[in-house]
């Protein structure tokens, strides 16, 4: 198993990436012919940051742990990062005393009375772990994505599913995009993890069995997912039909994530819901 991931390697690369997709004329700057590679060059950064070059060009070493949380502002600011981009600096920057590397993933299981929530609930749902294991999950999930009740434990991540399974990749209408937020979210979840050797090999794996998710782990694009936002889904009874994912944080343990989908009331995709809960329950009367 991987040691997990190098954290110096991942902020050297994170802000290579983010400043080569900036061209002088986005910040105000003159651009002087032809470049031998895209993007902003160092000097014009640290000039924006406010900073000088020796120091910038440091933090883009990967030597963040003695930067200032001013100076790492001043960076998110003349990199342009979005508030998550902007949160993966500061995680990959500063040194983190929880990322020793871990042997093997601790268990985590649901406790009862969540898999007793997500049974109450009347919306598919399902709880991931920061790995994207799934934990567990209601019935209205499985007729939505697909049965994971016959799936062996192993193959229970979301990661895994988008990427390796083109069945479950066909349940969505934009399989592509899923494959965009979950390599976002993965990310995320490793810079604020660097030391787990699970989710290393995870990476790992993925990068190796997937040229897919090779292309789009080597962009360093970082996701919390897709908050609040519609989902269009595909399924072979029903047809298409959009979802609105809502996700929160569960309290208590290893971090958990509730993961809830609802139609808008009124709407086909509430219909075609309905329609897919009152087959799922059929066996049950």
């Amino acid at each position: 198993m991987s040691s997990g991931l190098d954290r110096r390697a991942e902020l050297r690369e994170f802000l290579r990436s983010r400043r080569a997709r900036l061209r002088p004329e986005d910040v105000g700057l003159p651009s002087y012919g032809r470049r031998r590679v895209p993007g902003l060059r160092r000097e014009e950064l640290a000039q924006l940051a406010g900073v000088s070059y020796a120091y910038y060009a440091r933090l883009e070493q990967g030597h963040g742990d003695t930067m200032s949380a001013e100076v790492l502002d001043a960076v998110a600011r003349a990199l342009r990062l979005t508030e998550e981009e902007r949160d993966h600096l500061v995680r990959l920057a500063q040194a983190d005393r929880q990322s020793t590397a871990q042997a093997a993933p601790p268990p985590q299981r649901l406790r009862p009375s969540v898999q007793h929530l997500l049974d109450a609930l009347g919306v598919p749902a399902y709880v991931v772990s920061r790995r994207l294991d799934i934990l567990g999950w209601n019935r209205l999930a499985t007729a939505v994505f697909g049965d994971w009740d016959g799936l062996p434990p192993e193959q229970l991540n979301v990661a895994r599913l988008i990427f390796l399974s083109p069945e479950a990749r066909d349940r969505f209408a934009d399989p592509a995009g899923a494959a965009v937020k979950t390599a976002g979210v993965l990310r995320m979840n490793a810079g604020k993890s660097p030391g787990d050797a699970y989710l290393s090999s995870l990476i790992q794996e993925l990068t190796q069995s997937s040229e897919e998710f090779r292309r789009l782990w080597a962009r360093h694009e970082v996701s919390c997912g897709s908050v609040g936002e519609s989902v269009r889904m595909r399924h072979p009874l029903v047809g298409e039909f959009d979802l609105v994912h809502e996700p929160m944080a569960l309290p208590g343990g290893a971090p958990m994530r509730l993961a809830t989908y609802h139609a808008e009331p009124g709407s086909p995709s509430e219909e075609a819901l309905r329609t897919l809960a009152s087959w799922e329950m059929e066996p049950l009367r």
